[in-house]
């Protein structure tokens, strides 16, 4: 029994699922720790206390505005991407009403964006889909078409959380414009890991979020351009320029600048490395026999990789790689308790007995070279013995064998 105990005591503990969520920094942790023991005042009270946390809340809304290149008046602090999502689309259909409101988003968008937008067709708004190509880019002439039928806005992921193809925002935000669209954007994956100016990328609406930048959970924001009208989806105060009613979480805030400061050093040297580091990974993972790679093998994140393992459940490799001690998902961790097939790999034409083969490892500042040594060695293996015991498997050789002999 106590040798048992030992083993798992001593068992290798390694995250690679940081598309999920990151750890805060301990620096991050240090910035917001005082605003919730001594600086704890309300930011609307007139008082000491409340000026302290106003203070606190407009420094920090330059800071994240300034990752963006924006103005810190464009920036609505949410309580999460999701929020954010919500209030740019919504907010949107809103304030245009049913007769003018018109919405197109991507095949590959995050949940919150896909189901708002299902929402909102439900309550008689117009929505397209634009497909993508089998890498996930979108296709521009489907985005072509579309706008030419009075889309008012448009809403194209940035970095999809799964694959991690990043579109050209810069071309899509010129083609909406040119037919007088709204141009929105979830960068909540790609925040803080690549460039964004929101100017020369001609982004209308922009969701950020902290927590996938070693920052706090419970608060994103959204970027809402000079002009750009949107209806509030909370009423109270008007806190947030009007734009999101409620008590601000002021120590998230401060920890969600502190956090974009860091990014600010970091990002370019992380990026770099991480790329070395899963360049190294896919090639590896790839000699392994019926596997590929999902989403596009250049344009993409420097940290997310995305496989498909014939013949075998992702769910299985899923647990066997946590019994290894490897943390990672088979896709978005905000879907996966749904137990359904991914649709971003389903938008791309993966056949649907390929679908639940797939593995996301995403990778963040405390992995190491080390790390993935460790991971190339456990996951052939693992492979291996599910494939050994798959029906598909031996379907597919009994079938192979059998018209060889033919």
């Amino acid at each position: 029994m106590i040798s048992v105990i030992k083993a798992i005591v001593m068992m290798r503990k390694l995250y690679v699922d940081y598309a999920a969520t990151t750890p805060l920094d301990p620096k991050v942790f240090k910035a917001m720790k005082p605003y919730f023991t001594e600086m704890y005042g309300n930011a609307s009270s007139i008082h000491s206390y409340g000026i302290e946390a106003k203070q606190a809340i407009a420094k920090s809304r330059k800071i994240v505005a300034e990752l963006l290149t924006a103005e810190p008046e464009e920036l609505i602090f949410t309580g999460s991407a999701t929020e954010a999502n919500n209030t740019a689309l919504k907010g949107h259909a809103f304030k245009q009403g049913k007769e003018k409101a018109s919405i197109a988003i991507s095949s590959i968008e995050h949940d919150c964006v896909l189901n708002t937008a299902i929402w909102l067709e439900q309550q008689g708004y117009r929505v397209t889909t634009i497909p993508v190509d089998k890498y996930g880019l979108l296709k521009l002439e489907e985005l072509k078409k579309a706008l030419r039928k009075s889309v008012s806005l448009v809403s194209i992921i940035h970095a999809n959380n799964e694959i991690g193809t990043i579109q050209p925002l810069k071309e899509i935000g010129n083609l909406c414009h040119e037919h007088n669209a709204l141009f929105h954007t979830d960068a909540a994956q790609s925040f803080g890991k690549i460039p964004i100016n929101v100017k020369k990328m001609n982004i209308d609406l922009m969701t950020i979020n902290a927590h996938k930048i070693y920052g706090p959970k419970g608060v994103g924001a959204l970027y809402v351009r000079k002009g750009v009208e949107i209806d509030p989806l909370l009423h109270g105060g008007g806190h947030e320029f009007g734009l999101r009613s409620s008590t601000e979480n002021v120590p998230g805030i401060v920890g969600f600048a502190k956090a974009v400061e860091l990014r600010k050093k970091e990002m370019g040297p992380e990026a770099t490395r991480l790329r070395k580091l899963k360049n190294h990974l896919v090639k590896e993972i790839l000699n392994i026999e019926d596997t590929y790679l999902n989403g596009h093998p250049k344009k993409n994140l420097p940290n997310i990789a995305n496989f498909r393992f014939s013949y075998i459940e992702g769910e299985s490799l899923l647990l066997l790689l946590d019994k290894e001690g490897i943390a990672a998902s088979t896709g978005s961790a905000c879907s996966s308790a749904t137990g359904k097939p991914s649709h971003v790999l389903s938008a791309l034409g993966i056949k649907p007995e390929e679908l639940h083969g797939s593995l996301r490892l995403s990778l963040g500042k405390k992995n190491t070279q080390a790390d993935i040594d460790y991971i190339l060695n456990i996951i052939p293996k693992i492979v291996k013995r599910l494939r050994s015991i798959s029906p598909i498997k031996k379907i597919k050789t009994w079938t192979s064998q059998h018209n060889q002999k033919i």
